[in-house]
């Protein structure tokens, strides 16, 4: 449930149109994948998922499906990031999925013991006690909404009766689906959130798969350069190797040019105090009374 104040503020800047009834796509612009438009639901206007942020395996996609479990389970798979609503024969929809420090506590299986439109959400205190910061003008807690972590959807996953804290929901940060995150629960997209949502009942069985069982149906998997889940095939070990380097490039390159424009802006200003000091001097104002940049008196 990881958010930028500044990725707050940017959402809070996109206008909130008031209508009635369910979820409706907006006209699917240019570049837009069908499915993740813009969608006007109550008075939220969900802004569309870039293209960029659809990368393979990320897309809501009926597949074939392989594991027993019956129709109608949410089948979570932490290792893979991915997250099945089995269907019957044979079938299940995949969704792309981020996995937070939360999310990878619960083992097993739960229930869907409710659901949430817009659901409300505080942070837990683990995200209080390590990013005070980021966290601690939202201690109270924060209404529904589209600058709400927990997003457009929430299911809360229960066990013998009990809230176990795991939970299933939307975000407000597209580009961490399929990566894994510091802090939060299972995320979708908000428009998987909302698909997921409408498929399954209140009493539905979740399992959250081993790293046995998730290597046996999914194979191995490994992040690359980019912190997204990969197949951990030789090709992509050679690829991060590639990337990495690239990034590692990049970096060093962004470092000397900060150090660079810090470097000039240090001597920019040290001209400039000098310019300010000389005109002081020409006015016979002492330097200790010569007044700042701002109001330096022109000479």
């Amino acid at each position: 449930m990881t958010f930028s104040l500044a990725r707050l503020a940017a959402i809070l800047a996109l206008p909130l149109l008031a209508a009635c009834g369910g979820p409706r796509p907006a006209d699917t612009p240019p570049g837009t994948l069908p499915g993740y438009e813009a969608v006007q639901d109550g008075e939220f206007l969900i802004p569309a998922v870039e293209r960029k942020d659809l990368i393979e395996g990320n897309v809501r996609t009926e597949v074939d499906y392989a594991g027993d479990e019956k129709p109608g389970t949410i089948v979570v798979d932490i290792f893979a990031r991915k997250l099945y609503w089995v269907m019957e024969g044979g079938r299940a929809v995949r969704y792309g999925i981020a996995v937070g420090r939360e999310g990878l506590s619960f083992k097993g299986n739960g229930y869907i013991g409710r659901k949430r439109e817009w659901p409300s959400w505080q942070p837990t205190a683990n995200m209080l006690r390590t990013r005070p910061d980021m966290y601690g003008d939202y201690a109270a807690g924060l209404p529904g909404g589209l600058n709400n972590p927990l997003g457009a959807r929430a299911l809360y996953l229960y066990r013998g009766g009990r809230d176990t804290m795991f939970r299933i929901h939307g975000t407000i940060e597209n580009a961490s689906i399929g990566r894994a995150t510091s802090a939060g629960c299972i995320r979708l997209f908000n428009q998987d959130a909302i698909d997921l949502y409408e498929r399954v009942d209140t009493g539905a069985r979740v399992k959250v798969r081993t790293l046995d069982e998730s290597v046996a149906l999914e194979g191995p998997m490994m992040d690359d350069a980019y912190g997204r889940v990969v197949p951990a095939t030789p090709e992509n070990m050679a690829k991060k190797e590639k990337d990495a380097a690239a990034v590692a490039a990049y970096e060093a390159r962004e470092a000397e040019r900060k150090a660079k424009e810090a470097e000039a802006a240090r001597i920019a200003a040290e001209k400039a105090d000098k310019k300010r000091l000389r005109a002081c001097k020409s006015k016979g104002i002492a330097p200790e009374d010569c007044p700042p940049l701002e109001t330096t008196v022109s000479g």
